[in-house]
């Protein structure tokens, strides 16, 4: 399945992506897409109730603003570093073991929102990588059993003020929690609907220039380590949010720097889960 949500901030509603494209409102299946929902097997009730009653749910229209595709996560858990080229272009050395932060969960916004750029930004960078959705509690678990605590995968652009990020003291976590930092989506699709999550390309263009161009085949540590690891120092929840590291191409890594300004239009996609365009504006209080 390949499930959305729709509509205005604040009034957002559960949906659907038929697999011939088209776009269905499954209000009246009576749930959102919430750590309850990913908790109580609903996407297996979803299947079912969608099977009986999708024919005479009311479509959604084009002109509807794509939300988050997960309502509420609990926490968003970054990886860093995670493409060996991304650690050489900002001159950093490859991990021996993954990378965590914390990325403040106000930061997400809708596929398709605008990027608001923060107050004294000097240094936005963008960054397009594959999250992960957990699918029910996950502590103290198996690589081998990790991907059965998974839900699905979604696009995210890892939005970065790397001023805030890099030269501001502290966590990593001040460059990346601005508002309107984390795009999701334009939809979450269930483990079902990707043959290969170790072998997808990943883009992003700034103004229609290509930027990006990576696959998940070159992540150092994959989705099921990642997942089994994370969770040997925290409880991942269900709904929770693993944004698995960026490929080379960020504005840091260019000689000299490159950085968004208000009007720069960001596209980034992953194939197989779609894509999404965020504009560039000025913050104004």
């Amino acid at each position: 399945m390949k499930l959305i949500r729709f509509g205005e901030q604040g009034q957002e509603k559960p949906g659907l992506i038929r697999p011939d494209g088209s776009k269905i409102d499954v209000s009246a299946f009576g749930e959102d897409y919430t750590e309850s929902f990913f908790e109580n097997d609903g996407l297996r009730r979803l299947s079912e109730w969608v099977a009986e009653n999708g024919t005479s749910a009311p479509g959604i229209g084009e002109s509807e603003r794509l939300a988050p595709p997960v309502a509420r996560p609990g926490k968003m858990v970054c990886i860093g570093l995670n493409y060996e080229d991304h650690a050489k272009e900002g001159g950093m050395d490859i991990p021996d073991e993954p990378i965590l932060f914390f990325k403040a969960t106000s930061s997400i916004v809708g596929p398709n929102d605008d990027l608001v750029i923060p107050k004294n930004s000097r240094k936005t960078d963008w960054e397009v990588e594959l999250a992960v959705v957990i699918g029910k509690k996950a502590s103290y678990v198996s690589e081998e059993e990790a991907l059965d605590y998974v839900a699905g995968y979604c696009v995210h652009n890892d939005y970065s003020e790397r001023e805030f990020q890099l030269e501001r003291g502290g966590q990593w976590v001040k460059g990346k929690s601005c508002d309107t930092f984390a795009p999701l989506g334009p939809y979450l699709a269930t483990k079902d609907e990707i043959e290969d999550i170790d072998n997808l390309r990943l883009w992003l263009k700034v103004n229609g220039e290509l930027k990006q161009d990576g696959s998940t085949s070159k992540l150092i540590f994959g989705i099921p380590y990642l997942v089994s690891y994370i969770s040997q120092f925290m409880t991942l929840r269900a709904g929770d949010i693993i944004s698995t590291g960026t490929p080379a191409g960020v504005g840091l890594g260019f000689n000299p720097p490159e950085y968004l300004k208000p009007g720069d239009e960001v596209e980034l996609g992953i194939e197989g889960l779609g894509s999404s365009r965020q504009r560039a504006k000025a913050y104004h209080s």
